[in-house]
């Protein structure tokens, strides 16, 4: 239909063509906005994982050495094949961690927790003393029964596969030693 006099289509035509044009324009741009940071969000997720230093005296002792090369190179979590991850560098000493978002982070050589008391309560995982520290959205457990601490954090998600395997890893590679309170 156009216009009888100009020959130009009618003004709401033009009107709703203008609309539909900059929606369009708008949803692609939303589009690609959203696809950037699921792209970058992955890349968290695999590149090299940023680790604060916490404080580690005996991070360089012979046993951590031990402990991190016996470190498997995939751990199991809530049916989940978490991969180990690269850490960025510079990297603690005696420091691993495996999955994606929301990591499995092993530190070895830490100070001994102050949670830990002649009361706490220990959990024997695969011959290994533990130590539950329980923090927001994750819980930090402490091998205390070893000649270094250990320290594994887990994301509430996870399963216990990871404390069962680095227990296992824990018992094969370093000797019991009574729990320091």
């Amino acid at each position: 239909m156009a216009d009888t006099e100009s020959g130009a289509p009618p003004r709401i035509l033009i009107v709703v063509a203008a609309v539909i044009a900059v929606a369009l324009a708008v949803a692609v741009a939303i589009a690609g906005l959203t696809a950037g940071s699921v792209e970058d969000s992955s890349a968290n997720e695999t590149g090299p994982l940023p680790l604060v230093p916490v404080p580690a005296p005996q991070a360089g002792r012979p046993a951590c050495g031990t402990l991190v090369d016996a470190l498997p190179g995939e751990l199991i979590s809530a049916g989940e094949t978490l991969a180990r991850r690269e850490l960025a560098k510079p990297a603690p000493e005696a420091t691993a961690a495996w999955g994606g978002a929301e990591p499995v982070v092993l530190r070895c050589g830490l100070n001994q927790p102050p949670e830990l008391t002649e009361t706490s309560q220990l959990r024997v995982i695969n011959g290994v003393q533990w130590l539950q520290v329980p923090g927001e959205g994750s819980a930090t457990w402490f091998v205390v029964d070893r000649p270094v601490i250990v320290a594994l954090t887990v994301p509430d998600s996870a399963g216990t596969g990871p404390l069962q395997q680095i227990s296992d890893v824990v018992s094969a590679n370093l000797e019991p030693a009574p729990p320091r309170t």
